[in-house]
């Protein structure tokens, strides 16, 4: 007999295991987004060898390191739902898991550490590597299984609690986002490198207890071993896979472009006037406004905007998102507009690229929160947790995609033959032809929609899955 939990309670009220979920997230994206805050700024500007010398990255070397660890960090989530779905369960894997990502956090902070003997060892460059393979490792290993391992708390009679809860939890993501960018600038410039990546640390040192501590409130699902496989790489499961794949390759373009706002939009930002609302930003610092619009968005765009639109422009998954990607061409247009203004010796104000980012993250409302959906209802009942895991490979395809372009337009000194403004108009660009495309693509794609509880039981099953195989819906 477990000791844990196997199914959920026969009750009406929230799972007492929810508490130590939402604050386990928090804490684990204020760890996860205040480290990556920092990460380009640390390497352009503060990243010294183990005699005091300065190593830095050029901008061009510090923005294809951010597209390969991004790209990384999402390319892992599939390989976390294989673990937790076939071999140890999702409490275990997120567990063991976290460790290693408060490893990674920990090398981080030890490029700080005031050892000669241990630098002299190991360079700041090693402790660098190595603390991101660490993180991408955790973090992305992690993603896929905390999600679902909120919805496996409930049962039929408190499933309705499950909106109430996925709303905690996205709150607590951007809560932990919005002060965790504020802060960990801050940290980097006034303590050093050792605190603004040790903090975060110890963010994700009190998630992974907190979630321990929920061992014995959680409902442990068991995995379901390799028949998991066989059933998800053959019928139904192999034709969705194929029939997404075309969509997530125009969203990984997307993902190009927005996960810059990381990369190129901070160092862009620091040739740019900060001073707004009478305060002088840090570079890093801007990235705050994207959680904070996001939770104005979204109420926004269900109540208001997707409405009106609907009135005189049915709206369906397909077309949000191709919409979405046209208003990310404006949104890095604006940057490639500024980064003109900076080559001509200009100094535009911040609020420039702020209003690119009020751009981006509707964009991001009308993609991001789209596809998420998008992904659950078009997957087969058995292999929903892994067509989330390949819908976030298409954000470690973009950015790999990224880190591609700085690497074969690096010179020898560096640098990016794609100099100034002409870096964001090729991202521009290619968005552009991309979005173009994709009205094409989208028209032809048939939706089918898998909802839990729609399918019925017993010898019927099957006899109706073939029959309605070829339904679509209106796009």
């Amino acid at each position: 007999m477990s000791k844990y939990l196997t199914k959920p309670a026969p009750i009406e009220t929230m799972p007492s295991g929810i508490p130590y979920i939402v604050g386990n997230e928090a804490a684990e994206r204020f760890s996860f987004y205040g480290m990556k805050t920092i990460l380009v700024v640390f390497m352009t500007k503060y990243l010294m060898d183990s005699m005091g010398n300065p190593q830095f990255f050029t901008e061009t070397e510090a923005r294809e390191g951010m597209g390969w660890f991004v790209a990384s960090a999402y390319f892992f989530p599939v390989l976390g739902a294989i673990l937790a779905d076939a071999i140890l369960g999702k409490y275990l894997t997120i567990l063991l898991l976290s460790i290693v990502y408060c490893l990674g956090h920990l090398a981080l902070a030890l490029i700080d550490l005031p050892s000669a003997a241990l630098q002299a060892t190991f360079e700041p460059r090693t402790f660098l590597l190595l603390g991101l393979i660490l993180i991408a490792v955790g973090s992305g290993g992690i993603k896929p299984c905390v999600s679902a391992n909120v919805g496996d708390q409930f049962g039929p009679r408190n499933k309705h609690l499950i909106s109430k809860v996925f709303g905690w939890f996205y709150f607590s993501i951007n809560f932990g986002s919005f002060f965790s960018t504020l802060l960990t600038p801050y940290l980097l410039a006034n303590y050093g490198p050792g605190w603004a990546f040790g903090v975060p640390g110890i963010l994700m040192g009190i998630a992974t207890l907190i979630f321990w501590l929920g061992r014995y409130k959680f409902v442990h699902i068991q995995p379901r071993g390799w028949a998991y496989l066989r059933e998800t790489f053959t019928g139904d499961g192999l034709r969705t896979i194929l029939k997404l794949i075309p969509i997530y390759i125009f969203v990984a373009v997307f993902w190009s472009l927005y996960d810059q706002s990381g990369s190129a939009w901070v160092l862009q930002a620091d040739k740019m006037d900060r001073n707004f609302l009478g305060v002088n930003w840090l570079e890093s610092q801007i990235q705050a406004v994207n959680p904070l619009l996001i939770l104005i968005f979204i109420p926004l765009f269900s109540y208001v905007v997707y409405p009106v639109i609907n009135k005189v422009f049915p709206l369906t998954p397909i077309r949000k998102i191709s919409i979405g990607f046209f208003v990310t061409v404006a949104a890095f247009g604006i940057s490639g507009l500024i980064e003109t203004w900076i080559t001509q010796g200009l100094t535009p104000n911040i609020v420039w690229q702020i209003l690119a980012y009020v751009l981006l993250t509707a964009a991001e409302v009308m993609v991001s929160i789209t596809c998420l959906e998008f992904s659950y209802t078009q997957a087969p009942p058995q292999m929903k947790s892994l067509i989330m895991s390949l819908y976030l490979l298409s954000v470690s395809a973009g950015n790999a995609f990224t880190a591609l372009v700085n690497r074969f337009t690096m010179d020898e000194k560096g640098n990016s033959t794609l100099e100034g403004a002409d870096y964001y108009w090729f991202f521009t660009v290619f968005m552009a032809v991309a979005a173009v495309v994709f009205i094409v693509v989208g028209y032809f794609y048939r939706p089918h929609e898998y909802i839990q509880g729609d399918e019925p039981e017993g010898p019927e099953a099957e006899h109706l899955a073939q029959a309605t195989l070829g339904r679509t819906d209106d796009r």
